[in-house]
């Protein structure tokens, strides 16, 4: 009995370990892989920046333009567009 305890002891922080590990890569990976071969898709995110609990800031490239929209708990709400590729801060 006690050898299984010292099994158990050891094995389930590797499993739960090896569980926490696998749901952050696969969150990490959502968007593609690294280095990866860009396909040719109508639409690119191109950054994302967190700005609060559940609200986001997004960049998206769609027909030769970047978005900023801004992503909210169940809303999108367009923020600017621009033609030229890089938004200008003056």
């Amino acid at each position: 009995m006690l050898e299984y305890l010292l099994r158990m002891a050891l094995l389930l922080p590797l499993v739960g370990g090896l569980a926490w590990a696998s749901l952050w890569m696969w969150k990490r990976m959502q968007t593609g892989l690294p280095g990866a071969v860009a396909q040719n898709r109508l639409v690119r995110l191109v950054e994302v920046l967190p700005i609060g609990a559940g609200s986001k800031l997004a960049v998206i490239e769609f027909g030769g333009r970047q978005h900023l929209i801004a992503l909210g708990r169940g809303t999108i709400t367009p923020i600017a567009s621009d033609d030229r590729g890089d938004f200008d801060a003056g």
